[in-house]
């Protein structure tokens, strides 16, 4: 019996409707435009209405991924959320919106991974559907990180946005869909990128709140330090599994974090800027929302076609990595 070839029926993606703009940042800290895209490409970003949480912005994309691939949610399998930035503890987000989009027969689950989610996501649902257990897999990375990003830090209120983007996975024909996954961890870095509060070592209290420890903090000359190293080495290990040389890549869609590691990662890659998607400048850093956002707006934007070699490629809190090779 073949193997099951499994790839992407269709993407979608939703970012808010507010944009904060590195002008609206000046006056809320020590910082200025120049500085802020100088050092990470970043212009603006998205921030999430009160009323709207995670799984409202994964539903947003989730139904035009859905649309886009042809399916009914009534014929998903399962949904995988990759977040970091869930409504609540539990239940997951995932199981919210199995609600909203009446996906009544799909199983459902969280997955945190931090910016390196949505492709531990794709590899998960790549598996399952190799082994026959299901046909159709919706992965979403989504994310409100507005609700974790300290705006009285200057290094990191520059950094993040919210936004959701999702794909539809099931059997594609072969020689199509994903090659590899590799995917990694080193949790002796788990210091770097975190938030200590509202867990079972660091329960919530007035303290805890007062102390400010709800909200991301980040080491970012040592995080910067890995994510050069292991973009570049990630991508190149993916490649290697799937036998594809850097030449025959067609498009590099990297984790949108800073505009410095995406070009040391198109150097060790021997890419130009063209053969790489780049949209931090609009969004800025959306975690595990930032894969899949520049996947969907690749497809809009006509710059995937058929047969075409892509390579995600992402890292994150944890610490994490993870990279794809795509037939598309």
């Amino acid at each position: 019996m073949n193997e099951i070839s499994v790839g992407i029926l269709g993407t979608g993606k939703y970012v808010p409707e507010r944009r904060l703009t590195n002008h609206e940042l000046e006056q809320m800290v020590e910082t200025n435009d120049e500085w802020i895209v100088t050092r990470t490409g970043i212009r603006e970003r998205r921030i999430a209405a009160m009323e709207q949480a995670t799984s409202d912005l994964a539903y947003e994309a989730s139904i035009r991924a859905l649309d886009a691939a042809g399916i009914t949610a009534d014929q998903l399998d399962l949904i995988i959320v990759a977040t970091i930035t869930p409504d609540m503890f539990f239940p997951s987000t995932a199981c919210l919106l199995q609600e909203k989009l009446g996906a009544k027969k799909a199983a459902a689950f969280d997955l945190s991974a931090a910016c390196s989610g949505f492709i531990y996501g794709l590899a998960n649902a790549t598996g399952f559907i190799k082994m026959g257990m299901y046909r159709h897999v919706l992965v979403v990375g989504a994310e409100c990180l507005s609700r974790i990003t300290d705006y009285t830090d200057r290094n990191t209120s520059i950094l993040f946005g919210d936004g959701s983007g999702a794909v539809v996975l099931g059997e594609v024909p072969s020689g199509r869909g994903f090659q590899s996954f590799k995917l990694g961890a080193d949790g002796a870095g788990g210091e770097l990128l975190r938030i200590c509060g509202g867990g079972s070592r660091l329960p919530s209290t007035e303290q805890t709140v007062s102390d400010r420890r709800h909200y991301i903090e980040m080491n970012g000359r040592d995080v910067f330090k890995f994510a050069v190293r292991v973009m570049g080495s990630a991508a190149e290990e993916a490649l290697s599994m799937a036998g594809i040389e850097k030449s025959d890549i067609d498009l590099l869609i990297p984790h949108q974090a800073n505009i410095r590691i995406i070009q040391s990662a198109l150097e060790r890659l021997n890419l130009s800027e063209d053969k790489c998607m780049i949209n931090l400048d609009r969004y800025g850093n959306m975690s595990a929302a930032s894969i899949p956002v520049a996947l969907a707006e690749a497809v809009e934007e006509g710059r995937v076609k058929e047969g075409d070699h892509l390579v995600l490629v992402g890292f994150g809190g944890g610490l994490t990595w993870g990279a794809s090779v795509l037939v598309w």
